[in-house]
């Protein structure tokens, strides 16, 4: 269930659950009742009890019968743990709470039944994740647990503690709100999982198809169209959703075979798209929900406003890459433009509907943020807006059977979502109570006091591996706990340092050997998995080198150490990004204005690499000049010309 589309073992009762999770969320999201611990307990149990009916142990147990009734005493295990938080923290059960006192006024002198009932949760939370994300992060959260308890005897390298007894250890991760039920599940049951309802809506509508087709209108006739209308629209779609793996799926099964089509090869087809579909949660205003969990987790806090303009240039220059690349590409292997799609026919053609309920889904949802309104509020609302305007016309109508398909998708979704939050909760938990969390920065720091760029790569490959197999979100949430206090010990400006987090979780998609997005990709393109990683990876590489820049440059997120930057400074470092952008997009596809030779493409990378890097200013008539960007300015120049008379003199024929 988590990964694939393959029906559930109990279809009604999945179905329940399903309807039960979208409208527990909405409603206590939008008017809480609960305590904010029961709120979670409640979330947690639905999407495991959805993880433990539907996805087997193992796919060779699938069938089993004992393995099924495992996972039905599993289920029931879940709904005593999650159930028992319920009981021993709402007031409208003190009676019968344990010593008389509520959950968490025992703290520190829990019940045996309180530490019976962690124990059997933890165990319950990291098999859900293991089944639905595989071993990497139930080991992680094993490995700090053991942490937590060997401390006193880690070496000096291990940020050593006074270690931690089982109850301490497991009251704080399962029992309390620093771990399971803290920050990491809150942000997925407050943001996250109503925009997932809300790409469920939005794709029940049909507004997939008219982004795409609108997209093939603007650049279906331009040399690689169908890769351009799979740059556009995965970017677009990929916003709301904030899913690579989902928003891979869902336009992919349209702009894969598309490419393939108008010349390009599969694994270069699913390539583009996973690498176009990664991308998509950096792009505003939506940003998947990343701006909704910057909100909670950046220190000093920030507006959802200043998050938008931070994260508008980045993704302009990263989709920018992509589309180069494709141009290029298509140009080198001579692909012809294809004929034009077919336009609406009118006020009563289905594609005219589909566009007026993504506009109106789009649009409600900036509105109402930059009214004022809180993000699950806002993207409620939408929601509300999105549904009432699909009733127009047939072909929108979110009907019953469209509903029910909507509700299971988001339901399937969110339970690795679950499952991943609830586990990086364990770590969470751990780190706060070790304080290895403020150890990690003296660790790290002299690295930095003489090479800035050495720490960043280090924490670049720390945030890649952390990242492989992990959805977006929980990536995000994991390292910016990990490793942003680092960053911000760094001197990096804050809103900085939680992009620099971000755009690399998201990369870590397209970064083989787990590239998920691209996996899923190859699936829909009958690739090769690995080449098609590779080629995803290949082609994202502007997303590895984007982060760099604007921690060096941070005007290019209208960011300044001191302030508010001067706007002279912001169209230099957005002039010097787009012209680096471009001749690394055309080194990358070995053709600029003809095919470009080796050295002219080495020197269209030393190029890029010089108006991307930051360098030394020197002021000609008052106004501030970069040298290395006038210089990578300089050998672009002579390079596009000497390409220039190289035009016509042939083409490299291939599928790329």
């Amino acid at each position: 269930m988590a990964a694939s589309d393959a029906q559930p073992r109990l279809p009604r009762l999945t179905l329940g659950l399903s309807l039960a999770i979208c409208a527990f969320t909405l409603a206590e999201v939008n008017y809480p009742r609960l305590s904010p611990q029961s709120q979670l307990a409640i979330f947690t149990g639905l999407g495991l009890l959805l993880c433990f009916l539907n996805v087997p142990a193992a796919p060779s147990l699938a069938a089993s019968r004992a393995a099924r009734a495992v996972d039905g005493l599993l289920a029931l295990l879940t709904l005593a743990c999650c159930g028992f938080i319920v009981w021993q923290t709402e007031p409208a059960f003190t009676s019968s709470w344990l010593d008389g006192r509520s959950l968490g006024n025992r703290g520190g002198y829990e019940t045996s039944t309180d530490i019976a009932v962690a124990i059997v949760g933890l165990g319950l939370v990291m098999e859900a994740a293991r089944r639905t994300l595989g071993w990497a992060l139930p080991l992680l959260s094993s490995v700090f647990l053991l942490y937590a308890y060997f401390g006193a005897y880690a070496p000096d390298w291990f940020f050593p503690h006074r270690g931690y007894n089982v109850d301490r250890i497991v009251a704080q991760t399962f029992l309390h709100t620093q771990g399971v039920f803290g920050v990491a599940l809150s942000v997925m049951f407050t943001y996250v999982f109503l925009f997932v309802v809300f790409g469920a809506v939005l794709g029940a509508t049909g507004a997939t198809r008219f982004v795409i087709q609108a997209a093939a209108r603007a650049f279906g006739r331009t040399p690689g169209g169908p890769a351009k209308v799979a740059v556009i629209s995965s970017g677009l779609m990929g916003s709301l959703s904030g899913s690579a793996v989902a928003n891979t799926a869902a336009t992919g099964t349209f702009t894969i075979p598309m490419m393939r089509s108008a010349g390009f090869s599969p694994h270069m087809a699913a390539g583009i798209e996973a690498a176009a579909s990664s991308g998509g949660a950096l792009v505003p205003p939506v940003m998947g929900a990343g701006a909704y969990m910057m909100l909670e987790l950046v220190q000093p806090p920030v507006t959802y406003l200043q998050i938008v303009q931070a994260a508008i240039i980045p993704a302009i220059l990263y989709y920018l890459s992509l589309f180069l690349f494709v141009h290029f590409s298509a140009r080198r292997l001579a692909l012809e433009a294809p004929a034009a799609p077919v336009a609406p026919g009118g006020t009563d053609d289905p594609l005219w509907f589909q566009g007026l309920v993504f506009v109106t889904a789009l649009g409600s949802l900036v509105a109402f943020l930059f009214a004022g309104y809180t993000a699950f509020r806002a993207v409620s609302l939408s929601l509300a807006a999105t549904i009432a305007v699909s009733f127009l016309h047939p072909s929108t109508r979110v009907g019953l059977p469209a509903a029910r398909k909507a509700v299971l998708n988001a339901a399937r979704d969110v339970v690795p979502l679950i499952a991943a939050a609830a586990c990086v909760g364990i770590v969470i938990g751990v780190v706060t109570m070790s304080g290895v969390g403020t150890r990690l920065p003296a660790t790290i720091l002299p690295l930095a006091e003489d090479n800035l760029f050495l720490a960043l790569v280090v924490i670049m490959i720390s945030s890649l591996v952390l990242g492989m197999g992990l959805p977006s979100a929980v990536t995000y949430l994991l390292l910016a706990t990990l490793i942003g206090p680092v960053l911000g010990e760094l001197g990096v400006v804050p809103l900085a340092a939680h992009l620099f987090i971000f755009y690399f979780g998201m990369m870590a998609m397209v970064t083989p050997p787990v590239a998920l997005a691209a996996y899923a990709a190859a699936s829909i393109a009958g690739a090769d998995i690995m080449r098609s990683g590779v080629a995803a990876f290949r082609i994202a590489l502007a997303g590895f080198t984007l982060p760099f820049i604007f921690v060096f440059r941070p005007e290019l997120l209208f960011l300044s150490p001191d302030g508010a930057p001067a706007m002279i400074d912001v169209v230099q470092a957005v002039a010097a990004g787009a012209l680096g952008i471009a001749a690394f997009a055309a080194g990358l596809a070995g053709y600029l204005f003809a095919p470009t030779p080796i050295v002219q493409r080495l020197l269209l990378y030393a190029a890029s690499a010089l108006l991307l890097a930051p360098g030394p200013t020197v002021f000609v008539a008052g106004v501030p000049l970069h040298v290395l960007d006038t210089t990578g300015l300089v050998i672009g120049v002579v390079v596009a010309a000497m390409n220039w008379r190289g035009r016509g003199r042939g083409v490299v024929v291939g599928s790329g």
